[in-house]
């Protein structure tokens, strides 16, 4: 068990939205409750190009108990009549631009999602690439976290497992797709695919996956930002300093490496589930107890 640090920072979250997971009673309880909030997009990987990117950020909140032990729903962002489990708080700022929900977010504009901590744990424990990721974010890219938060990323351990190798050979098998335009695949970023023959923001995802992946199986961690070397060579990719067909050969080696390692790395079998439910209940029973 490491150890993690209190973060009293920022815990606002932008304005209610007319989407199914932005109504105000979402942002309340997603503000009231949050235990965490870090960066989790190309900033803390290391892989941005100054000037064009938003930022990405993602939390994880505390219900209150109505919500847990009761059958409190909250009303959906776009239909006040219709009522949602509370599983998550999703903005973009983008949206309070003319156009709306079809605008892409793109230079200075905040993507925020907060998941409810037992959304956000069953992701976890399944080895989803995206949320285990706020478990290794760098202090210095952490907007808010309290002690429950604290306990979370100092046990960062008990959610690493085999199971995730699955996880990021998908990811990764999803973003080469998109990539070089496979089956089902469609890339919403054209202006790269004509000004550099493939879209390289797809491509660098790609192998950053595999990268990581291969150090998740070996290190039961994941370094960010990218390594000097490996993040200088992404942001080559994303730059379109380097040929499709080498950055191909790059993917399917990191691709190789961690179908190799889903059965043969040191990294537990199964996360801790066990852990992770005694976790749940007690910062769950704190929080109300507290907000009583």
């Amino acid at each position: 068990m490491s150890s993690a640090t209190v973060v009293a920072g920022d815990r606002t979250l932008p304005p209610a939205y007319a989407h199914p997971h932005a109504s105000e009673e979402a942002r309340r309880i997603a503000e009231d409750g949050l235990i965490l909030r870090t960066q989790v997009g190309s900033g803390v990987h290391g892989t941005a190009i100054s000037g064009q990117d938003d930022r990405d950020e993602m939390g994880i909140c505390l219900e209150p108990q109505s919500f847990v032990t009761g059958l409190a729903r909250v009303p959906s962002g776009l239909d006040a009549r219709a009522r949602l489990r509370f599983e998550q708080y999703e903005r973009h700022t983008v949206w309070d631009q003319p156009g709306g929900l079809a605008n892409r977010s793109g230079a200075g504009d905040l993507d925020v999602i907060v998941y409810s901590a037992r959304k956000w744990c069953r992701l976890a424990v399944s080895g989803n690439p995206t949320v285990l990721l706020v478990l290794f974010v760098p202090d210095e890219e952490v907007v808010f976290r309290d002690e429950a938060g604290a306990e979370l990323v100092a046990n960062a351990h008990r959610f690493v497992s085999r199971l995730a190798a699955g996880r990021f050979l998908g990811y990764l098998r999803a973003q080469r797709a998109a990539m070089t335009g496979g089956v089902g695949a469609r890339t919403n970023r054209p202006e790269l695919v004509a000004r550099h023959g493939y879209d390289t923001k797809f491509a660098m995802h790609a192998l950053r996956l595999g990268l990581q992946g291969v150090e998740l199986m070996t290190e039961g961690r994941i370094t960010l930002p990218v390594p000097d070397e490996d993040g200088a060579y992404l942001r080559a990719v994303r730059r379109g300093e380097v040929a499709q067909a080498e950055v191909l050969d790059r993917i399917d080696r990191a691709e190789a490496r961690l179908v190799a390692l889903s059965t043969r790395t040191t990294v537990p079998a199964e996360p801790d589930r066990r852990w992770v439910d005694e976790w749940l209940h007690r910062s769950h029973v704190a929080y109300w107890d507290r907000t009583r």
